[in-house]
């Protein structure tokens, strides 16, 4: 259980700057497609869903969710894989936060490739794009073990895809999976 708590904590930044755009979605500012509407061999290159409001609003919930982190390292120590107090927490949040982002979009793009239409469940990418991207990220502060690997993708995804139920059953979630 120990193991399920310290990758939970890790990749807490990455988490909450993949759910960030969902969140402020609302947002009237930047809500310009990231690909400017260009398409790559008659298809979108990442559609209307990837915005510079999402990048935004992604990068800094995970940069404020590490601050957060290290101001509760002192409680939290025992279950930080990290060193709060000697990382540069700034760094740390923005690399989990746009590798994140950029797992979900490098995603978004092989959708768009696969004729599979934004906000349509692709199972179970959808779910580990961004666990994906952030391991990778993390592993320039942490040595990634096959535990971390493994919890990370299972019970995270496992998380995401229920977060993804309630989402559609409160509206916040256009689609259903």
């Amino acid at each position: 259980m120990e193991i399920v708590i310290q990758v939970i904590w890790l990749l807490l930044p990455a988490a909450v700057a993949n759910i960030c755009p969902v969140i402020f979605r609302f947002l009237p500012i930047l809500n310009y497609p990231v690909d400017f509407g260009k398409t790559f061999n008659g298809k979108p290159i990442l559609g209307r869903h990837k915005t510079y409001r999402g990048f935004l609003v992604g990068i800094l919930g995970g940069i404020l969710t590490a601050q957060a982190q290290k101001a509760l390292y002192p409680i939290m120590e025992a279950y930080s894989i990290v060193d709060y107090s000697q990382i540069n927490i700034f760094i740390f949040g923005f690399a989990l936060s746009a590798s994140a982002l950029l797992g979900d979009t490098a995603k978004s793009f092989l959708k768009r490739r696969l004729n599979i239409a934004p906000g349509k469940p692709w199972i179970p990418f959808d779910q580990i794009d961004w666990i994906v991207g952030s391991l990778i990220a993390a592993s320039f502060w942490v040595t990634l073990n096959l535990s971390i690997i493994v919890v990370g993708i299972f019970v995270l995804g496992t998380l995401h895809f229920i977060l993804n139920l309630i989402g559609y059953a409160t509206g916040l979630r256009e689609e259903n999976l």
